[in-house]
This record gives structure tokens, sequence and C-alpha cells, in this order.
């Protein structure tokens, strides 16, 4: 199977995307966790709020992309159909 260059811009996009969602996922951990008496560690309330603003948001740069991904498909393959085939 030939790998085309849409095709590698769509998974380099994806990858960097998810990419980015675990680097946040991982400063959120980092910035509002904190030890318990016990030894443990525990997971702040607004880190809670974090991670589900980090998951919303997530949702909606997929969906973003996504869109964005099919408009550009789209218009390189209207260019490629307007082409004189005879040239």
């Amino acid at each position: 199977m030939e790998i085309d260059a849409d095709l590698r811009r769509k998974t380099a996009v994806s990858a960097a995307a998810v990419g980015a969602f675990l680097v946040t996922f991982t400063a959120i951990g980092l910035a509002f966790s904190e030890e318990i008496p016990d030894g443990g560690i525990a997971f702040s309330n607004t880190g809670g709020f974090a991670v589900v603003a980090a998951l919303v948001g997530f949702i909606f740069l997929m969906a973003g992309i996504g869109v964005w991904l099919d408009n550009t498909t789209a218009a390189d393959a209207a260019e490629t159909d307007d082409a004189d085939p005879t040239e």
C-alpha cells in the first residue's frame, strides 16, 4: 500500500494533536497533584476540572482538525479535477 501525501498529512496532524493532549494531561497531573499525609498522592478538585476541560478541548480540537482536513482534501481534489489531462 502506497502512502500518499494526503494520508501523511492527516496522520501527522492527528499524531501531533494526540501528542499535545498527552503533554497537557501530564502537565495537569504535575501541576495539580499533592501529597497526602499517608504518603500517597492525591489530585486536587481544581485538577479534576482541568482534566475535564482538557478532555472537552481535545474533543473540539479533533473535530476542528477533522473539518479542516476534510476541507483541504476536498479543495485539493477539486483542483486536481480541474486540471487539463492533456498537459
